[in-house]
């Protein structure tokens, strides 16, 4: 029998989980005539409330089959209680009302989110172990605005959605629920019933931890408890980024770089950054880089197709063990770059696609919405709520997980409205033009709150069209990143490198055009992985010749691309001359160093990183023109170019012959301006680094004789398919 105080017409609200608002009907409400307490659980026989001050007990009534009990008290005022529980197989167990809490997340929250400017929503949106009054459990929450209704079911509720019915908070969108008792590694989901009554289970969008895949849960997870260590290279970092500094960056897969031997060949985040800092501080590079490591469905995507922006995959371990990863580089001073994936999301059915039956994240037209050609959605840049959900994922891991910067991927297809899109396949923009004008004021809000809030933190874009202003600050109209992926300079060198070098010569000017460009953008050069899968081959297998002249070849490559106006960017592998396509699946072909000749290319790149971070001419002026002069780069017929690299001090002038033939060449002229004299300070030619030795031994002097239009001239030896640095005397 329903009681005279109980509204008929709620309860089959809460009895449909359909109440946007079920803490209204239950929990602990004070009417007329006392006290009144509504709960309702389907898998309760007997519920019994406990008034935890008084120890007093009142037998809650059943009144309906499906588990609604209810209880009228004498109370005067509202007491604290707990809930003893009975259920059907005669097991008794005790809890806190979750109903019994007031919502945590409070109104200048939901103005900031609604605002698109909460830039730690991540502190407020998903599952959170907290204290409440005394009492532990997981706070819960999570944006779904056109859900009918919205539950949080997992592990501790037996999947059932009637069992925690969140509430809606006014008309921000947001649900939630305090669960007592709900400890971290417990599962969960948020089940979503849509206004066609469909359900949908959704892993938590900013849910911190995930179950390894195939499975799909998200974990509760208390990300707060890690102790840091790395304040000394918090303080320091603004001077190991910023374009007057050497930045060389090993690029790796962290699933491939070193595969586990057991199980399923993932190793923990640990063992990956004892490994990985030792063969970084052996080969000199400043940075590593990170291919996505946010959680994903699919091995083969690389991590470029993510569901939970906001863990760290579980493949190699827990988010401890990452930030242990991460506070490990830097007690050795290196820095660490993530690949970063705001440009699409997959359909995947428990990730953000149709989050609340509707298209929430993403556009509500294809044609927006969606790209055809890799099968993924496109965020919509113009919410403010998506906004937020981006800026806050870029500011948690520049802040809670102290990452040095974010490599965007895919900036053109965001920027550009037709991108990978047939005529008839896109909507224009409000002038009727291509460009994402949304996407646009994404960035300069990203890149302007990023840099205000973390100095010394680097954005890098890549962005492989002709877009103006990608690495120019907001107040001068740019899109404010800190550099540019310089595509056209590796798209025209590899295309130059991968001729025969009797053929060389017709291609000259894709070696040399990029200086024509080269300080429109902070350019970073970049051989990265995309350069090395899906037929492309790799590093050594795109280069012409026999096994010596491959290797001379690459060293030629590697020397030339360290001597180029630009930050430096090597993909794991190709420093020891990795034979083999990269492949998600298998590791480095790291049994290759038991021959010489790549232990020899190791040792190579170790010299060459070592050579960049000690001459200042090699990095201090990338941004000017003042940092690079040609001394002749239209000797074709020759395929040699000659170039000097300096700082406003003379004393660090050094000048590049770089030869992509395999002519020694005894007695190569080149011209330089004044009387001076130079030593070889490097080649790619040594015999260590399994060249021909033909190097410069004595001290080079310059002569009266005009060349290359200059006053004065020396003469080099330049060894076949080689790089020569000299450095002037003082």
């Amino acid at each position: 029998m329903i009681k005279e105080w109980v509204n008929e017409d709620e309860l089959k609200v809460v009895q449909n989980s359909e109440h946007r608002d079920p803490h209204h009907m239950l929990g602990q409400h004070k009417i007329a005539s006392g006290i009144l307490v509504n709960v309702f659980l389907p898998f309760a026989k007997n519920v019994t409330v406990i008034n935890l001050s008084s120890k007093k007990k009142y037998e809650m009534e059943k009144v309906t089959v499906d588990g609604f009990f209810t209880v009228k008290t004498t109370c005067k005022k509202e007491f604290e209680y707990s809930l003893e529980i009975e259920n059907f197989e005669g097991i008794t167990w005790e809890i806190r009302d979750p109903y019994s809490f007031e919502p945590v997340i409070d109104e200048l929250d939901l103005y900031l989110f609604g605002e698109g400017t909460h830039y730690e929503i991540y502190k407020k949106l998903g599952s959170h172990p907290i204290e409440i009054n005394g009492v532990s459990g997981t706070h819960f929450a999570v944006w779904a605005p056109n859900a009918k209704r919205v539950s949080v079911v997992g592990d501790f509720n037996g999947w059932d959605g009637r069992v925690h019915q969140m509430r809606a908070l006014g008309n921000s969108g947001i649900f939630e629920i305090f669960v007592p008792g709900v400890n971290p590694g417990q599962l969960y989901k948020f089940e979503i019933k849509t206004y066609e009554n469909a359900i949908l289970k959704k892993t938590d969008p900013y849910g911190n931890y995930a179950e390894l895949r195939p499975n799909t849960a998200s974990i509760v997870y208390d990300i707060e408890n890690f102790n840091w260590n790395d304040e000394a290279w918090i303080n320091i970092r603004k001077n190991k980024a910023n374009v007057k500094a050497p930045i060389s960056i090993y690029e790796l897969h962290m699933g491939s770089w070193k595969m586990g031997s057991e199980g399923n060949g993932f190793r923990n985040y640990r063992d990956i950054a004892r490994d990985l800092v030792e063969y970084v501080k052996e080969l000199g590079y400043t940075h590593v880089e990170l291919m996505p490591v946010s959680e994903h469905p699919f091995d083969g995507s690389w991590g470029y197709q993510v569901t939970g922006y906001y863990a760290p995959t579980s493949r190699f371990g827990t988010p401890d063990d990452f930030m242990y990863f991460v506070n490990y580089l830097h007690e050795n001073e290196i820095g660490i770059i993530l690949d970063w994936v705001p440009a699409h999301f997959p359909k995947d059915a428990h990730g953000l696609a149709k989050f609340d039956g509707s298209a929430l994240y993403e556009h509500a037209d294809p044609k927006q919405g969606e790209h055809p050609h890799w099968g993924t959605l496109i965020f919509n840049y113009g919410r403010k709520e998506i906004k937020n959900f981006l800026i806050g994922n870029a500011l948690f891991w520049l802040e809670h997980y102290h990452i040095d910067g974010l490599r965007v991927d895919a900036v053109a297809s965001m920027l550009y409205l037709d991108y990978g899109k047939e005529e008839g396949e896109w909507v224009p923009n409000i002038y009727g033009g291509r460009e994402n004008l949304d996407a646009v004021e994404f960035f300069k809000h990203l890149n302007s709150i990023t840099y205000q809030r973390n100095p010394g933190i680097v954005m890098i874009a890549e962005e492989s069209t002709s877009w103006g202003g990608v690495s120019r600050p907001v107040e001068g109209g740019g899109l404010g990143f800190g550099y540019k992926w310089n595509m056209g300079w590796m798209n025209d060198f590899l295309r130059y490198i991968e001729k025969e070098a009797v053929h060389r010569k017709y291609h000259h000017n894709d070696l040399t055009f990029s200086m024509v460009y080269a300080y429109t953008e902070n350019f970073m050069l970049v051989l990265s992985h995309d350069e090395v899968v899906h037929g492309k081959g790799s590093m050594i297998n795109k280069m012409p010749g026999d096994y010596w002249q491959k290797l001379a070849n690459l060293r030629a490559t590697y020397g030339f691309m360290f001597g180029h106006p630009g930050k430096k960017l090597l993909f794991m592998g190709q420093d020891i001359a990795q034979f083999d396509e990269w492949s998600e699946s298998k590791s480095i072909q790291w049994n290759l160093l038991q021959f010489e000749n790549h232990r020899q290319m190791k040792h190579y790149m170790a010299c060459l990183n070592k050579l960049y971070k000690s001459e200042p001419a090699l990095y201090e002026l990338d941004d000017s023109d003042r940092g690079f002069e040609w001394i002749n780069c239209v000797d074709a017929e020759a395929s040699i170019v000659s170039f000097i690299r300096k700082t406003e001090d003379k004393k660090d002038t050094l000048i590049y012959v770089c030869n992509f033939t395999p002519v020694p060449r005894e007695s190569h002229r080149i011209g330089y301006s004044e009387q001076a004299q130079f030593e070889e300070i490097f080649s790619s030619d040594r015999s260590e680094f399994g060249g021909s030795g033909f190097v410069n031994t004595d001290v080079i002097y310059t002569e009266n004789m005009a060349w290359d239009g200059r006053e004065n001239s020396m003469v080099v030896k330049v060894p076949p398919l080689g790089i020569t640095v000299l450095k002037i005397k003082s």
